[in-house]
């Protein structure tokens, strides 16, 4: 099978591009023009495509693809400086990701295959989330995958396109950015953290897992018409998460007792009460029905996982960024 990948030299991309030629597939990856080749996995096929929205031409891309994996978007920015942030996450992730679903449908490609978010369900919850469970998006990033889902069953419906849906929870593994690069760093140093009084649950995904996930769904045929939730399907507390990190890394956790209603307080004295609540809150998914439909089942465990990623932080990061 002939597959392509857009947003490929991303984090998920690079994972999911070595998974696919793994498995006997021909991979085509798109770049933006301001990209270099060298950040593709090797035997991928390169093809430039301007950044997504209404315009994006994707006639090259397209040709003798069978299915289409679409990774690529404007991803969730902290502060972000946009006046209106909405209206930019909307021409990225909605009109763009529409646009390619109808230029894949009029050039004959059979499946997209969309990575989502669960934040299309919400930020918190006491009960884990299951695809059934109603769309409650609260930022605009949500709100731009909501919309983008929405706008591929309407295509879906009008061509025949098979769509097939992923929410995936936090991803992390080698070459993992932002907030989850900073909890390495943090308890790698030794940096004592203020989280042992916290329970909660959440869930998680290794990036080898989802990227299982994903290419399970581009060539099962119940996946067709379908929307998934997973992770790693083990849920874990933050200090939980924080003490299986150190043992990976090598090191003791150092955690500490505050009352959580004071760093909840903290949080919104500073203005930094999301992060106060993704650290105290509980977010699970449901992942049963992707098992039980395609047979899924995650490759590694939350401990290899978190062993690799570890590895990774240790030992090579700087070649794996480049």
């Amino acid at each position: 099978m002939k597959l392509l990948v857009t947003g490929c030299s991303g984090f998920i991309g690079r994972f999911l591009c070595e998974q696919l030629l793994a498995n006997g597939h021909s991979v085509r990856g798109t770049l933006l023009p301001t990209e270099a080749q060298s950040t593709i996995a090797d035997r991928v096929e390169p093809t430039v495509v301007q950044p997504l929205g209404l315009t994006s031409d994707w006639c090259q891309a397209l040709e003798d693809i069978e299915t289409v994996i679409h990774l690529a978007a404007r991803v969730h920015i902290m502060d972000d400086p946009s006046a209106d942030p909405l209206t930019e996450f909307r021409k990225v992730n909605v009109e763009g990701t529409a646009r390619l679903a109808q230029e894949a449908a009029k050039a004959g490609v059979k499946r997209l295959v969309f990575i989502s978010s669960i934040k299309v369900n919400g930020e918190e919850n006491v009960a884990a989330y299951t695809p059934d469970s109603p769309p409650n998006p609260t930022d605009p990033y949500g709100i731009s995958k909501w919309e983008a889902e929405q706008a591929l069953r309407k295509v879906e419906a009008e061509t025949g396109l098979e769509v097939v849906i992923i929410r995936p929870t936090l991803v992390y593994g080698p070459g993992v950015k932002a907030n989850f690069f900073t909890m390495l760093n943090t308890i790698n140093k030794g940096i004592p953290l203020p989280f042992a009084s916290i329970q909660n649950k959440r869930s998680l995904i290794y990036v080898g897992n989802l990227v299982d996930a994903l290419a399970t769904c581009a060539t099962h045929h119940k996946a067709a018409g379908q929307t998934y939730l997973v992770s790693d399907g083990v849920d874990v507390s933050t200090p939980e998460l924080i003490r299986r990190t150190a043992s990976a890394l090598g090191v003791s956790a150092r955690l500490l007792h505050c009352p959580v209603t004071l760093m909840k307080l903290t949080g919104k004295l500073s203005g930094k009460s999301g992060t106060v609540n993704r650290l105290t809150g509980s977010l699970m998914v449901d992942s049963s029905k992707i098992r039980n439909e395609l047979g899924w089942k995650p490759p590694f465990s939350m401990e290899e996982g978190l062993r690799e990623t570890a590895r990774w932080y240790k030992e090579d990061r700087k070649q794996f960024w480049g």
